[in-house]
């Protein structure tokens, strides 16, 4: 069984580092066709040619696959990926096929990445694949949510419905996201800023005012002999002081990557006096928005609640949906185990206990989305007005203690000449 397990791992491993191969053909109307395809070799794309009724001209391997990433640069972003669910949207519900739709969106997209991922599901469609199906083949790209909701509206017949249901989604993910950044981008200048004028400080400016004390002759001060001290470590050693900063991101990245060591830090974080109210809030909104869109699509409320937790970012969300599930796999409602987890408000538990009394839980679960996305703009707005004043008096200290500590051996210099 393991040795199976492990055979189909390393077979989709090798699907996924699949050549593409750019292609030219004609079907049995006489029209031109032209497209992209994942595939073993030529034989395998003229054979899957074949079987969509192509008749194939040209088979070239695709050059220039190998790409150099960095990491938050580049790929498939949320935008892309928005756009393409309103744009496909609104071509299934003017009734254009899937695979024309697929091939205007792909030809159109600014994106490499995108345009040749869109490209590869539209030859899988093609080839009789369902559409989930081809999109499951790209989950880099495609979530999990995506292909369940595009799965349950290609079973129901309202694909059209789900996809603006899902674009609604994304919208509103990619607003919270980036107001999330956007509150940090203030805080990171201004410790950039500090940190760099520490170093110029310490560089620089510390061992112009140190010779000049030497000439004056005297014991220094205890502050001023700390940051010449500091000074000489910076000028001497200055590997060291890239080398811990480097260090403690690298082990604490591996840190998380270990499963107690997530479980832990997610924990942490829940209980931080200032951040963790904050990130509660923004769990709460993801849970609900995910939920209540999965629900409302018709989705089973056990595999919805498994794609929520597995979407939630934080294990110890996850944890607690995962329980809620097994309890209602035993025929429990929801809002009991979900009031056991004390990972919910209160207030939460009770709404979605009302829903789903009244059977409207879908909707319940939207309203409350909408309620904590205005909760979180409340406490992002209110960190931001907190930390910006912390921030301008810790960069004001530093460099008035810097300043101080330098001119302290100036004013006892003055204080014994009489």
């Amino acid at each position: 069984m393991a040795q199976a397990a492990a055979t189909a791992s390393k077979s989709a491993q090798v699907a996924k580092r699949l050549p593409v191969f750019k292609w030219t053909g004609k079907t049995r109307q006489g029209e031109a066709r032209s497209g992209e395809m994942e595939a073993a070799d030529r034989e395998a794309v003229r054979a899957r040619l074949a079987q969509m009724g192509i008749e194939a001209g040209r088979v070239n391997r695709k050059l220039g696959e190998i790409q150099i990433r960095i990491p938050g640069v580049g790929g498939v972003t949320t935008k892309d990926l928005l756009v393409f669910t309103r744009q496909f949207a609104v071509m299934i519900d003017a009734g254009l096929p899937l695979v024309q739709a697929l091939e205007i969106i792909g030809t159109q997209a600014d994106n490499a990445e995108f345009r040749r991922v869109l490209m590869a599901v539209k030859g899988r469609v093609e080839s009789g694949s369902t559409f989930a199906d081809a999109l499951a083949e790209h989950p880099k790209v495609f979530d999990e949510l995506f292909v369940q909701l595009t799965r349950a509206g290609e079973i129901g017949g309202i694909l059209d419905t789900i996809l603006n249901r899902l674009g609604a989604y994304l919208e509103k993910n990619d607003k919270m996201k980036r107001r999330l950044k956007g509150a940090m981008v203030y805080p990171s200048i201004v410790l950039s800023v500090a940190v760099l004028v520490t170093i110029v400080l310490l560089a620089y400016v510390t061992p112009t005012f140190e010779k000049m004390f030497k000439d004056f002759g005297g014991a220094m001060p205890a502050p001023t002999q700390f940051l010449i001290d500091l000074s000489h470590g910076l000028r001497d050693n200055w590997y060291w002081f890239l080398g811990v900063p480097v260090a403690l991101v690298v082990a604490f990245r591996l840190f998380l990557r270990d499963p107690r060591g997530r479980k832990a830090w997610d924990r942490f974080v829940l209980k931080l006096p200032i951040f963790g109210p904050l990130v509660r809030k923004v769990a709460v909104a993801r849970f609900t928005r995910t939920l209540g869109t999965l629900l409302s699509s018709g989705v089973p409320i056990l595999d919805a609640l498994e794609i929520v937790a597995k979407s939630a970012g934080n294990k110890t969300v996850e944890q607690a949906i995962l329980y809620v599930r097994a309890k209602i796999s035993e025929g429990k409602n929801i809002a009991g185990p979900l009031g056991d987890t004390k990972v919910f408000p209160p207030m939460v538990v009770q709404m979605i206990g009302v829903g789903e009394a009244t059977g409207a839980m879908d909707a319940m679960l939207n309203k409350v989305a909408d309620f904590y996305d205005d909760e979180v703009d409340v406490a992002i707005a209110a960190l931001t007005s907190m930390i910006e004043p912390l921030l301008m008096v810790f960069l004001g200290g530093v460099v008035g203690g810097f300043l101080i500590a330098m001119y302290l051996p100036i004013f006892n210099i003055a204080g014994n000449i009489k």
